[in-house]
């Protein structure tokens, strides 16, 4: 049985203590002007073909947005730490449309949409981000610059176990057969990750940063716009995966995600 879609009532009104939040937010706040110029209703649209019709009314999409949204902006450690700070923070608070004595949901709100919305929903809501930025006039288009940067996984070095190509190769396979239906496999890695496995996250592959030992580990690749810095394409894959073998992939992206003609693409030595 699917859920029903919520809608956040975000209108304003006076808050515990006669306090209005609207009034205590200064003029200037950063978040004022992102809540000026983003409609973070377009989710609900985009989302709502993973809800259904009866059973228990969720969190509103636009919400959970707006929350993933800070997560990023703020550089907050985790979905966790988001949750345990928004009621300190009287901008959060504003920003989200909570009063002051509105429970905040458990931090597994956002892990629960993740899952009901799927890579092909996020995958829209990246794409329409980039058209608004090309609309705008922040995306000039002909000119990327391409980098990778490594990820450690949320895995111990001592869920990794060895064993011979074909057992980690058999162990692999099993984890591939029941998330292919929510992410795409990583590209094959070095002969490291052909003997080696984590047994929490077998997807994370061994790399070590410079001047670190290897762990579990994931390469999140990306093109930056040259004009202001916007993110127009962008691929996952597990640690070991060298960045060159991404680069066509990110610059097809690219221009299909901005309908620019790409001239130049600057890298690095990798």
């Amino acid at each position: 049985m699917k859920g029903m879609m919520g809608q956040q009532d975000s209108q304003k009104a006076l808050f515990s203590y006669h306090i209005d939040l609207d009034r205590r937010i200064r003029a200037d706040h950063p978040l004022r002007r992102v809540a000026a110029v983003i409609d973070f209703t377009f989710a609900r649209q985009r989302v709502a073909h993973t809800y259904g019709t009866n059973g228990n009314v969720s969190v509103d999409p636009a919400l959970l947005l707006k929350m993933m949204f800070l997560l990023f902006y703020d550089n907050v450690a985790s979905e966790r730490q988001l949750m345990k700070i928004v009621a300190e923070r009287l901008d959060y608070l504003w920003f989200l449309g909570y009063s002051l004595d509105q429970e905040i949901p458990d931090h597994s709100v956002l892990s629960k949409a993740r899952a009901r919305w799927g890579n092909e929903v996020f995958e829209a809501l990246f794409v329409e981000t980039i058209s608004a930025c090309v609309r705008a006039g922040l995306v000039e288009g002909s000119k990327i610059h391409l980098d990778g940067s490594l990820i450690t996984a949320n895995a111990s070095c001592d869920s990794v176990i060895q064993g011979s190509p074909e057992l980690i190769a058999a162990l692999k396979e099993v984890y591939r057969a029941q998330t292919a239906k929510l992410a795409e496999a990583c590209p094959p890695a070095g002969a490291v990750n052909q003997t080696h496995v984590s047994t929490t996250d077998p997807q994370a592959q061994l790399a070590a940063k410079k001047g670190h030992s290897s762990r579990p580990s994931y390469k999140e690749h990306r093109a930056v716009d040259d004009a202001h810095g916007v993110i127009t394409a962008q691929a996952i894959t597990g640690g070991a995966v060298s960045e060159d073998t991404q680069m066509m992939k990110l610059v097809q992206q690219h221009q299909d995600h901005t309908q620019c003609l790409l001239t130049t693409a600057v890298t690095d030595s990798q």
